[in-house]
């Protein structure tokens, strides 16, 4: 039995990669963020972290999703389904309250010493494409999800419902990631693009802007919203030292916790500084 389970998961894994080399390298070849090599520093790490995501964490993750998820329904009665609330309206509730538990989540990550070590695996990524997507800490990526499905879970809301929802934002959440720049206009607001995504990932000490992933409409209304002109030519990264192999990545949060202090500095304004030089590719 674990050995078809097993069987299906390698059979899923080089399906998804065989569509995304197929769709994004055309793609990344036409409409380029920046000039670097498909096979860029880093390309064989990413790749690891993609086969770990699902070969591995999305099974840990959909066992203690379903877990909480059962938890839930026996300890929080289902109030608004019991009065009438349409299932419909439930779910716009549970996407914006996703967002924002989200959007929030995110910036305690990024202001405290205990959730960056963890979210920092994912900036440390010095290329950004769309294998580069899936360099993110299991913990990091399970405390992602079970913040998105907070809300729908305490709703009750059918994920039935969501499901259409959460495949488009999981292709979109690559798409942020692939090395791409394509002019979204309005669009880009409601759910994220690359060149937003990517002034996120520049290599300073800590950024303070474009939290919200995939809607940056919680950045213009929090302040923290902003869409860098010109060529991406700053640094992507991180500033502090950080091992480059998949399974030192794992462990170094760990690793490095007792010698930082529990506190970080204050975020880095970069609105300003949009023309640092970039790392060659």
């Amino acid at each position: 039995m674990l050995d078809i389970a097993l069987t299906e998961k390698i059979v899923t894994a080089l399906v998804s990669i065989a569509i995304l080399i197929a769709v994004y390298v055309p793609l990344e070849r036409l409409f380029p963020a920046r000039q670097q090599r498909i096979f860029r520093p880093g390309f064989a790490t990413d790749g690891l972290f993609f086969a770990g995501q699902y070969l591995v964490w999305s099974s840990v993750a959909i066992v203690a999703l379903t877990a909480f998820h059962h938890f839930a329904r026996s300890h929080f009665p289902n109030v608004l389904s019991r009065l009438g609330v349409p299932t419909w309206f439930l779910c716009i509730v549970a996407v914006v309250g996703g967002d924002l538990v989200v959007y929030w989540f995110h910036r305690a990550c990024h202001a405290w010493t205990p959730l960056w070590k963890i979210h920092a695996v994912h900036h440390s990524a010095e290329h950004l494409d769309f294998l580069a997507a899936h360099r993110e800490h299991p913990l990091d990526g399970l405390a992602t999800q079970f913040c998105q499905n907070l809300p729908a879970i305490v709703l009750g809301v059918p994920m039935g419902w969501l499901a259409g929802i959460a495949v488009f934002r999981g292709m979109w959440g690559i798409f942020i990631h692939s090395n791409v720049r394509l002019p979204l206009g309005p669009l880009r607001y409601l759910v994220g693009a690359p060149e937003l995504h990517h002034w996120h990932h520049a290599s300073v000490s800590r950024t303070e802007h474009n939290f919200a992933n995939l809607a940056p409409w919680l950045d213009v209304v929090f302040g923290t919203y902003h869409c860098p002109k010109g060529q991406e030519t700053y640094l992507l990264g991180l500033e502090e030292p950080w091992p480059k192999g998949y399974f030192a990545q794992l462990v170094w949060p760990f690793l490095t916790f007792r010698s930082h202090a529990t506190t970080i500095d204050s975020p880095v304004d970069l609105a300003t500084d949009d023309t640092s030089t970039q790392r060659s590719s």
